[in-house]
C-alpha cells in the first residue's frame, strides 16, 4: 500500500491526536532532529532537495521560497512565519481534515519552517468558520507549550519561537498571502504591490514566510525521513503525496491522500466511485473553483502541476468539483462568478467592475433574459482579468472557469439565449 504520511494516523472516528498519541507515531522527531544538530541553512537545503512544492495552489518550490529570506546576524528581526489556513477556495476542504485530525502535525511543520528562516513569531491564520479546527489547535498549542516544543529556548537548543492562532474575519482575499498579511495587521485584506516580496518585507515590514497548511504538514516527515524518501512517494518529478478531493454528484465524495500524479480517471472512478446512478460525467474543475474546466478527453491526465497545466488547467488545490449532465453549466458558472464578484476586494477596476458586469450578464441569461452578443461581452471582459491586468490572482482565477465553460459548453450558453430560458429548470 502507498504510504500516506499526512493522513495515516488520523483516527477513524475523526478525533484529534493529542500530544502523547502524536509522539507515539513519530511526532516531533523531525523537530528534535533539526534542533539537535541541523542549521537553518541545512533545513532549507533538505526541503529544496525534497522537491516539495506549495500545496495552496501556486505550486512554488517551498525551499526556494524560504531561501529568499534574509539570514544571519544582520537580518532584520522579528521575523515571522505564517500558516495560511484560510481555505476559502470553493470545493476545497483538505486543510480542514489535517487541522481537525492531526493539529500537532501542522504545529511541528510551522515550527520547523520557523527554525529554517530563524523566525521569532509564528501565526496560524485560520478562517472563522473552522470552529472545530480552532478548538483542536488551541488545545494542541497549549500541549506543545507545556511540553517545551514552543516558547523560550526550545529543547535547550537556544532557539525560541512564539506561536499564536489568529481567527480570520473570513474573506476569500485573506487567502492571498499579502491580503492575509494586511488582515493580520488589522487592515482591509487588500493585496500589496510586489516587490517588495513578503520574504523581505512582509508582516509589519519584517521578513515573513507564508505557507499553506498541507505544505507545512509535509515538513516534519521530510526532515525525519529525508528528501529521497519524499521524492519516492510520487509517480512524477512533482514529489510527495497529495490530498485529492472530489465533490459533486459522485458516489463517494471525499478526500484521499495518494501519490502525486494519480490520474483524474483513477480519482473519479476508483476513489470517488464514479458518477451517481442516473447521471453522466460532463466535466470538472480539477483544483477548486478558480481553475479551468477539463472534460472527458482529459480523464487520463495525471494530477500533477505540469500535466494539468499541459491539459489547459491548473492543479490548484487538487480538489475536483465534478459537473454532471443534469446540472446546468451556465448556472454553475454564474454561481462561481457571483462568488468571485462578491469576494473581490475592490482594489482594481477590471476585477470589481468586470466581475460585477459578468455576474449580471450570467444571472440574466439564467433567468431567460440573455441577449445576442452576451457571449462576446463575457469573452471580452474576461480578457481583462488575465495576469498582468489586475493587482492579484483573484480575477485571473475567476476567468478560468468562465473562459473554459464558454469553450467546452458553448452550445449550452447559446441555447439559453436562443430559448430565453434555462433548459435545466422545470
Amino acid at each position: 500500500m502507498p504510504e500516506k504520511p499526512l493522513t495515516q494516523h488520523i483516527p477513524a472516528d475523526r478525533q484529534a491526536l493529542d500530544l502523547r498519541a502524536y509522539e507515539s507515531v513519530g511526532g516531533y522527531e523531525g523537530f528534535r532532529k533539526a534542533l539537535g544538530g541541523m542549521t537553518p541553512q541545512a533545513m532549507q537545503q533538505v526541503v529544496k532537495d525534497s522537491g516539495l512544492r506549495g500545496r495552496g495552489g501556486a505550486g512554488f518550490p517551498t525551499g526556494m521560497k524560504w531561501s529568499f529570506t534574509p539570514m544571519g546576524a544582520d537580518a532584520p528581526h522579528p521575523k515571522y512565519v505564517v500558516a495560511n489556513a484560510d481555505e476559502m477556495e470553493p470545493g476545497t476542504f483538505k486543510d480542514r481534515l489535517l487541522m481537525e485530525g492531526n493539529p500537532h502535525q501542522l504545529i511541528e511543520g510551522l515550527a520547523l519552517a520557523g527554525f529554517a528562516i530563524e523566525a521569532d513569531v509564528a501565526f496560524i491564520f485560520i478562517r472563522g468558520e473552522y470552529t472545530l479546527a480552532q478548538e483542536r489547535l488551541t488545545r494542541a498549542l497549549a500541549e506543545a507549550y507545556e511540553a517545551g516544543f514552543l516558547g523560550k529556548d526550545i529543547l535547550k537548543s537556544g532557539y525560541s519561537l512564539e506561536m499564536r492562532l489568529h481567527v480570520s474575519g473570513g474573506r476569500y482575499m485573506c487567502g492571498e498571502e499579502t491580503g492575509l498579511l494586511n488582515a493580520l495587521e488589522g487592515k482591509r485584506a487588500n493585496p500589496r504591490a510586489k516587490p517588495p516580496f513578503p520574504q523581505v518585507s512582509g508582516l509589519w515590514g519584517k521578513p515573513t514566510i507564508v505557507n499553506n497548511v498541507e505544505t507545512l504538514s509535509n515538513i516534519p516527515h521530510i526532515v525525519a525521513k529525508g528528501a529521497e524518501w519524499f521524492k519516492g512517494l510520487s509517480h512524477s518529478p512533482d514529489a510527495g503525496t497529495k490530498l485529492y478531493g472530489a465533490s459533486g454528484k459522485v458516489k463517494r465524495p471525499g478526500i484521499w491522500e495518494l501519490p502525486m500524479s494519480t490520474t483524474i480517471r483513477e480519482l473519479l472512478e476508483e476513489h470517488a466511485g464514479g458518477m451517481r446512478d442516473g447521471v453522466r460525467f460532463r466535466g470538472l474543475l480539477p483544483g477548486g473553483a478558480s481553475t479551468d474546466f477539463l472534460v472527458e478527453e482529459h480523464l487520463d491526465t495525471p494530477m500533477d502541476f505540469t500535466s494539468v497545466q499541459n491539459a489547459g488547467s491548473r492543479l490548484g488545490t487538487g480538489t475536483m468539483i465534478v459537473l454532471d449532465d443534469q446540472t446546468c453549466p451556465v448556472g454553475m458558472t454564474s454561481n462561481l462568478t457571483a462568488f468571485f464578484a462578491q469576494e473581490s476586494c475592490g482594489w482594481c477596476t477590471p476585477c470589481w467592475s468586470g466581475l460585477g458586469w459578468a455576474k449580471q450578464i450570467l444571472a440574466a441569461m439564467e433567468e431567460g433574459h440573455g441577449k445576442e452578443g452576451d457571449l462576446d461581452k463575457l469573452s471580452f471582459q474576461s480578457k481583462f482579468w488575465s495576469p498582468g491586468h489586475t493587482f492579484c490572482a483573484l480575477a485571473p482565477g475567476a476567468a478560468e472557469p468562465l473562459q473554459s465553460a464558454l469553450k467546452f459548453f458553448r452550445e449550452d450558453f447559446e441555447r439559453h439565449i436562443r430559448e430565453q430560458r434555462c433548459p435545466w429548470r422545470a
